[in-house]
């Protein structure tokens, strides 16, 4: 069945490092992206990249921290998450979407129709 499962995430001091992983299966989706939740209702973007990797986008709080990548051959798109702060404390979630929505709908998570699990990744300071 269409599914996403992930893997990763963990407890890590401040200025550590930790890699999430999100295998897709049952389709070859076009935007694979990663949000998270810190405590409360509100998901917000983290990156985002479209099936070529012609298309990567990251919110401004992580550039040049995190890194979204993807291996097309495993169906799975990876987050390398580095420099973490303690405010980085959150689920991540991987979401993915067979078309690519564009610029604007690949960082608005309403738009996803497949979400992986989550995983809690925590920072202490």
């Amino acid at each position: 069945q269409v599914k996403l499962v992930q893997s990763g995430g963990g407890l890590v001091q401040a200025g550590g490092s930790l890699k999430l992983s999100c295998a897709a299966s049952g389709r070859t989706f076009n935007a694979m992206s990663w949000f998270r939740q810190a405590p409360g209702p509100r998901y917000e973007f983290v990156a985002v990249i479209n099936l070529s990797g012609s298309h990567i986008y990251y919110a401004d709080f992580v550039k040049g921290r995190f890194t979204i990548s993807r291996d097309n051959a495993k169906n799975t798109v990876y987050l390398q998450m580095n420099n973490l702060k303690p405010e980085d404390t959150a689920v991540y979630y991987c979401a993915a979407d067979l078309q690519w929505p564009g610029a604007t709908g690949a960082a608005t998570h309403t738009l996803y129709d497949y979400w992986g699990q989550g995983a809690q990744v925590t920072v202490s300071s």
